[in-house]
């Protein structure tokens, strides 16, 4: 009889705040604190804080416009496969295919406007979803390819 070895469950980390962007930094720690748990590489971690203070950074400012009433919620999935990452806001929404290109050069020099494109590029797969009361952005980094 062979004995099978069982999966570990998804290892869930949840934090909220408000939004005020001094609320950043709380996240990092958020963040870190996971990662003490979970021990990422250190590409792997960098990836994932990049990507998730910049959805929340977009979260608060955009998604809640700093109404610290409103409140953004930052769920981390880990399994031995990937990393996921939900950032969820209650704001108004947008559409992300209606966002100019940062590497426009009409917009190479603006200060914003980067926060959707840096997400896209650390994380391996981004999805939006509109909701009945704010907007979630999914974020996920494949762990099996960096094996």
């Amino acid at each position: 009889m062979t004995k099978k070895t069982r999966r570990p469950s998804p290892r869930r980390f949840a934090m909220e705040c408000t939004s005020d962007p001094k609320h950043i930094g709380d996240v990092e720690r958020f963040l870190q604190k996971m990662n003490e748990s979970e021990r990422l590489d250190d590409g792997t971690f960098y990836r994932v804080l990049v990507a998730s203070t910049e959805a929340v950074n977009n979260a608060i400012l955009h998604g809640n416009k700093s109404d610290p009433r409103k409140k953004v919620i930052v769920v981390c999935l880990v399994t031995r496969q990937a990393v996921k990452v939900q950032v969820r806001d209650e704001g108004g929404g947008f559409d992300p295919r209606r966002l100019p290109d940062p590497l426009d050069e009409r917009n190479l020099l603006k200060e914003h406007g980067r926060g959707v494109f840096l997400m896209n590029s650390m994380t391996d797969r981004v999805k939006f979803r509109k909701l009945k009361r704010g907007m979630v952005v999914e974020m996920l980094i494949d762990l099996k390819r960096l094996r």
